[in-house]
């Protein structure tokens, strides 16, 4: 029997080269609110959580409240920039790719974003054909990452034992949902993300760290 029996990705960072433009975004509308971050801080603060994460912060950084308003003004202005800029890691379509027909369809994406900017995103970068019905936002259970609950719903609807599932993932934050959910975690980790990032990702937990998505394959056996 194979080692895993299904495999999970992670969305931003790991499908899609979308932090820097997310995160841009989120700069400009905290810096309009008095809050002045250079573009190193904001991704350090943010990437990998979501806004919600960060409310207490946010707040006492603002000196404003977190409202639903607010954060629809910065998705839709964030969608925006995706639309225009978005596109897939380099080399993911082709490995998710080979990974869908060995897997015989059994992988999802389970991203702690909300639904409609993940979808967006899989469209824009020709990833939905591989995807579709399989598409998982910790927005809509209990608990978004570091919780494991992403990871679980996307192995349940799959039919598949968590502790057979590999996930893909990029950030702290999302190893760390993985482990907690029981599967084999490989953490992708582009030369850009830093020297300490590898060694970031190993220490909570991940099996192996790639650099390359063309790795990716081999690496599943």
């Amino acid at each position: 029997m194979a080692k895993f029996e299904a495999v999970l990705f992670d969305c931003d960072g790991v499908l899609v080269d979308s932090e820097a433009i997310t995160n841009g975004v989120l700069r400009d509308m905290l810096q309009d609110l008095g809050w002045k971050l250079s573009a190193e801080e904001c991704m350090r603060i943010f990437i990998g959580k979501t806004i919600r994460d960060e409310r207490v912060r946010l707040e006492a950084n603002t000196g404003r409240p977190l409202t639903e308003e607010w954060l629809a003004s910065f998705r839709a202005r964030r969608n925006e920039q995706l639309i225009l800029r978005v596109q897939a890691i380099r080399g993911a379509v082709q490995a998710v790719g080979m990974i869908h027909e060995r897997f015989e369809g059994r992988i999802a994406c389970a991203s702690g974003a909300d639904r409609a900017k993940v979808e967006l995103q899989l469209e824009k970068c020709g990833l939905m054909p591989f995807f579709r019905g399989c598409v998982f936002s910790g927005h809509e259970l209990p608990r978004s990452k570091p919780a494991p609950d992403v990871y679980l719903a996307a192995a349940a609807a799959l039919g598949i034992d968590p502790k057979r599932c590999a996930v893909i993932e990029d950030t702290v934050t999302g190893v760390t949902a993985g482990v907690a959910a029981g599967a084999t975690v490989f953490g992708y980790s582009p030369p850009e993300a830093g020297h300490d990032a590898p060694a970031a990702l190993r220490a909570v937990g991940a099996a192996a760290v790639f650099i390359d998505m063309a790795d990716l394959p081999g690496l599943l056996g």
